[in-house]
């Protein structure tokens, strides 16, 4: 893990979102991982500039395709956390289809953060009932 940590050291990161759920939480782990962090929002003043220069992009701001593909820097790793409702479909905050000619790297919605969270609160139920029932557990497993 700390290599995997390494390899963000010194990167761009933009999150944008400041909840108490996502964005803050977000900015402390990246900031953890040595990289330098703008904590933006949807009033931030020239947004784009912000992300056009932003190695890592976490979009959580809760409005449906609202970080376009052109506002990206190339290559850029493009983490979409949200989940919106649009005419019956489930979409993220960044517009997919031009963010994806664009970032090196980007998580589709719905399937892309939804599942890992669900594996982790289902790991950390387990984890806990174990706990609870004095068992030991093993974390090689999970």
């Amino acid at each position: 893990l700390q290599d995997q940590l390494g390899a963000l050291s010194g990167l761009d990161a933009v999150v944008i979102g400041r909840s108490n759920f996502v964005g803050k939480p977000m900015a402390a782990l990246l900031t953890a991982a040595s990289c330098t962090v703008t904590l933006a929002h949807s009033r931030t003043r020239d947004l784009p500039g912000h992300v056009a220069r932003a190695d890592i992009v976490v979009a959580a701001v809760g409005r449906a395709s609202f970080v376009k593909g052109e506002w990206l820097k190339p290559g850029a790793t493009v983490i979409d956390v949200a989940i919106n409702r649009v005419d019956g479909r489930l979409t993220g905050d960044v517009e997919f289809d031009g963010a994806a000619s664009v970032a090196g790297a980007i998580t589709p919605v719905p399937g892309g953060v939804g599942p890992m969270t669900i594996a982790c609160l289902l790991r950390n139920t387990l984890v806990a009932a174990h706990r609870n029932a004095g068992l030991a557990f093993d974390s090689t497993v999970l």
